[in-house]
């Protein structure tokens, strides 16, 4: 579990995605701030869908894995600048009607007090390949 004793590194968005892509919920919540923000990349509004605290950005994160239960974030890169930063990567997996995903996208960070206080991600809109038989 992360736990800030100092300013926000590239090395703490290393551990945030590697946790993503070992599906790891408890750790993934231990990066975000008790009033964390998580803005989708698709919705209904110009920031795709608002979703906000703890409990709500728990159960979000988590959907991501029921929608594409073998998602994966690779190829990222990290850059971190006070309290602001971005990992860039590529999206990969199955959905569950058997298409394929790979998209590039990248997530924007606001931190606060060592932690993610808004996770703000654009992906690239591309349709899903076809299924593998």
């Amino acid at each position: 579990m992360y736990s800030p004793t100092a300013p926000v590194t590239t090395a703490m968005l290393e551990a945030f995605s590697d946790a993503w892509n070992r599906h790891d919920i408890d750790a993934l919540m231990s990066f975000m701030s008790d009033d964390c923000v998580f803005q989708t990349a698709a919705g209904p509004e110009a920031c795709g869908t608002r979703i906000s605290g703890p409990e709500a950005v728990r159960e979000a994160f988590a959907a991501a894995w029921q929608a594409v239960p073998d998602a994966q974030w690779v190829g990222g890169v990290h850059f971190v600048l006070n309290d602001f930063g971005t990992s860039q990567w590529t999206f990969t997996g199955t959905a569950t009607d058997g298409s394929r995903i790979e998209t590039d996208g990248i997530d924007v960070f606001t931190f606060k007090d060592g932690k993610i206080k808004l996770k703000n991600v654009f992906r690239k809109a591309r349709p899903n390949l076809p299924a593998t038989k």
